[in-house]
């Protein structure tokens, strides 16, 4: 397994100023190491992703930047603060928007980000200003005297995005952001967390277990498993970083035993993944070629092909080429963390 340097992209934002810089960062509980050695850093105005598979050690990482938990070893700056040192500057200066719906549904809107703004010591006139522009920015201010416990899942999101906002942070971290979304909400989201990058100036960090949103939003992407940072780059260069070029999806109209091994001898053929019975993703150099070598294999057998068809490299194939596993079929998920203490409150 290649390790985070195939794609080479840290140099790529070395000259950036960094928002958040996490450098040989360890974190052991007992003799259980769930952290070993990371380090990664994210520049100023960058979205960036940090997948892996439940136990990867993703979750710990991002509770130690968000100064949830102590770092054992190594360092996190963020907005240029150690967060260990310096920890109630840190919560100034990031916005945390966790997977779960925490909003109080029986107040409104506006009363929600009131009383966030008021945590953080955000002066009245300040807090009547900040809550017009984040309503404004995510297009609720229309609806600032509903009751949240009013609101459909999609708007209800984007009061949690602007609560996280009304503090004027530089640093949004969001845990699976649209999850228990539709299809429609979800791409509205996508569009509104580009648009508070550019107007806000923002840096992101953000978790998904959705691939076509890291690839959509994500300026680069980290994967980390068994505590270990195992890739790094974007979009692009993770997906060039897998052998072959193409996806073969092939399914065959019935299940046998060989068919694993019959494939992996193919031409041009870098992997094979069993999907179900008669299902499989092929990694090849040519495409057309090993789909060629398909129907000629299937016709020779006697066998029918169902479905067969051919695509670019995706993050999942990534995913599964530097884990071992796809992260759509982890089912159980912990919390990758919750809202940070206010600022003057204890680690």
């Amino acid at each position: 397994m290649s390790g985070p340097d195939t794609c080479g992209s840290q140099a790529q934002t070395a000259s950036a100023p960094a928002a958040i810089a996490v450098e040989h960062i360890v974190k052991r509980y007992g003799d259980f190491e769930a952290v070993k050695d990371v380090s990664f850093s994210v520049a100023e105005g960058e979205i960036f992703g940090l997948l892996g598979p439940n136990g990867a050690g993703k979750s710990t990482l991002i509770r130690m930047m968000t100064t949830l938990i102590p770092v054992t070893g190594g360092r996190a700056i963020v907005a240029g603060h150690d967060v260990a040192r310096d920890s109630d500057a840190v919560r100034r200066m990031i916005g945390v928007i966790p997977q779960a719906l925490t909003s109080d549904p029986d107040l409104t809107v506006e009363e929600n980000l009131s009383i966030y703004a008021k945590l953080y010591s955000v002066p009245r006139a300040q807090r009547e200003k900040n809550i017009a522009e984040v309503l404004e920015a995510v297009d609720l201010s229309k609806w600032r005297g509903a009751q949240v416990k009013t609101l459909s899942g999609g708007m209800r999101r984007r009061v949690e995005l602007a609560r996280g906002l009304v503090h004027n942070p530089r640093i949004f971290f969001l845990d699976e952001p649209t999850t228990g979304l539709d299809p429609v909400s979800r791409i509205a989201v996508w569009e509104m967390l580009n648009n508070l990058k550019t107007t806000r100036n923002l840096t992101m960090l953000l978790t998904t277990h959705y691939m076509e949103e890291a690839d959509k939003l994500c300026d680069r992407i980290a994967i980390v498993d068994h505590g270990t940072l195992v890739a790094l780059g974007t979009p692009a260069e993770l997906k060039h970083s897998v052998p072959g070029a193409n996806v073969v999806e092939v399914h065959f109209s019935r299940e046998t035993a060989e068919w694993g091994a019959r494939l992996e001898k193919l031409d041009g053929v870098t992997s094979v993944q069993a999907e179900s019975a008669g299902f499989y993703r092929v990694l090849t150099s040519s495409g057309s070629k090993t789909t060629m070598q398909l129907v000629e294999m299937a016709a020779s057998l006697g066998e029918t092909l169902t479905s067969l068809s051919v695509q670019n490299t995706t993050l999942d194939d990534v995913f599964v080429h530097y884990t071992g596993r796809q992260l759509r079929d982890e089912l159980v998920k912990p919390p990758a963390f919750s809202l940070p203490p206010r600022p003057g409150a204890q680690p």
